[in-house]
């Protein structure tokens, strides 16, 4: 096989596994009843001016299933994350002891998780279509190659395989993201 060939099929496996990475990445967004330090992520801190991920100003830790704790590394912050969790409209209600800056997390109502899992759905269905994309683009450049008919045609199978493994892993992936959300 020529490097042409195997570019091709490398970029597209590549591709195909990049999707299938951002999909796992979404699903960390996805809140699933359980307190996690990523349902904070998107919340930014303005520490002496500039805009600062809460990570980066304080640790996160959950010390339960329903509380998250943020442990300023300067006190001075409390005011500045407690404004920054109210800013990223998350849908919590921070609390402050003094020391630390506490979430509780309410549990999910069962229409909630409904929503939740639609969204999941949603975001496997966009990975899915963009891996479909990759298998169309793969094709394409294959004939653009100057391979032999049977190789195209071998070639063009290598790919649907891949994309079969890859739809697949997408699948179990939302299965497994489905039953992490509606288990109470």
């Amino acid at each position: 096989m020529d490097e042409e060939v195997q570019f091709i099929i490398d970029s597209t496996k590549e591709a195909m596994d990049n999707a299938l990475t951002h999909l796992n990445k979404k699903f960390l967004n996805i809140r699933a009843g359980k307190a996690s330090p990523s349902m904070v992520s998107a919340v930014m801190v303005d520490y002496y001016g500039t805009p600062t991920p809460l990570n980066q100003v304080s640790n996160v830790s959950t010390p339960d299933g329903m509380t998250i704790s943020i442990q300023p590394w300067e006190k001075s912050l409390i005011p500045e994350i407690e404004k920054g969790i109210h800013e990223a409209n998350i849908g919590f209600n921070p609390m402050s002891n003094g020391e630390s800056v506490i979430i509780n997390v309410p549990p999910l109502t069962e229409e909630r998780r409904k929503e939740l899992v639609k969204q999941a759905k949603a975001e496997a269905e966009e990975t899915k279509v963009g891996v479909r994309n990759d298998r169309k683009q793969a094709n394409n450049e294959i004939k653009k190659a100057a391979v032999s008919e049977d190789l195209a045609k071998n070639l063009e199978i290598d790919i649907q395989e891949m994309t079969d493994r890859h739809i697949k892993k997408i699948e179990d992936s939302l299965a497994l993201k489905e039953k992490e959300i509606m288990t109470v």
